[in-house]
């Protein structure tokens, strides 16, 4: 039998016990989500399709009291924007670098192809964009910070891994009080992009590997941790974590990770997780 975690805004204690009784299963009602024990599914794709609120299942075998490392992506996972694309606002190339974003996000091109890309159409513009778009652009989604201070309450390790910058994951950490990061280095000359990447390409691979390094370095094994992301680039890492979560995600990424959070800001993380919170 599956145990389903219910939350969102939509959601009350009678539509609750209506799923519940739907399903055969046992209602724990808490104050921001509803826990359904024992609950008969056959097709929760169709189920989350009557309801606007999240529905999902929990893996058989979780342990979320055992949970010890929160892996996210960055660009439209932690923060709002995709921080390539608005850095390429401001040499008018938005729309052009979006497209390539978009495509890459969803699978359709390969993604260390797709980076280069886009890092070669920066080249020349003035590093000091990048603090600008820092200060001016860069917001943490719904629920995040709420998530970090909850799951460093609880003693669980938070890591921020990105396809994007040291630049952004650096101010990040310091300003969350992040544990471990990981993200690609922007080459730079003279106060200007080069249009090039400083080393390796922090990719769909390297992602998985960081998750697997933050496990070691904690004692844990990677059936303790928690993977979260938007894109295809995610889904490595995102496939020997304990707990994958599609963060308003792309179709390809919804369709794999284990449960999918459409309704609720990063906060519903903490509803998989059945912590309480302010």
């Amino acid at each position: 039998m599956t145990q389903l975690i219910l939350q969102g805004s939509a959601l009350d204690k009678e539509q609750a016990e209506t799923v519940a009784q739907q399903l055969g299963g046992t209602l724990n009602w808490r104050d921001r989500f509803a826990v359904i024990n024992d609950a008969s599914v056959t097709d929760i794709t169709a189920l989350r399709q009557q309801y606007d609120f999240d529905i999902n299942a929990l893996p058989e075998g979780f342990d979320s009291t055992k949970v010890g490392l929160l892996v996210t992506d960055m660009d439209s996972t932690l923060i709002s924007i995709e921080c390539i694309d608005e850095i390429a606002d401001f040499m008018n190339l938005k729309p052009q670098v979006a497209e390539i974003t978009e495509a890459a996000m969803r699978g359709d091109i390969d993604f260390e192809t797709s980076l280069r890309k886009r890092v070669s159409l920066l080249k020349g513009l003035d590093v000091s964009v990048l603090e600008r778009v820092y200060e001016e652009r860069l917001k943490l989604n719904p629920g995040a910070e709420v998530m970090v201070q909850t799951l460093k309450n609880s003693g669980v390790k938070l890591a921020l891994v990105s396809g994007g910058f040291t630049f952004f994951t650096d101010r990040l950490k310091h300003r969350l009080g992040l544990d471990f990061t990981q993200a690609n280095r922007l080459a730079e000359k003279d106060g200007k992009l080069t249009g090039e990447v400083d080393g390796d390409i922090c990719g769909a691979q390297a992602k998985a590997d960081f998750l697997q390094r933050c496990c070691d370095e904690l004692g844990i094994s990677h059936s303790q941790a928690l993977a979260v992301g938007d894109g295809a680039n995610d889904l490595l890492m995102m496939k020997p974590a304990g707990l994958s979560v599609a963060y308003h995600a792309k179709p390809k990424v919804q369709a794999e990770a284990d449960t999918a959070i459409n309704h609720n800001g990063l906060d519903g993380i903490l509803g998989l997780l059945q912590l309480d919170y302010n």
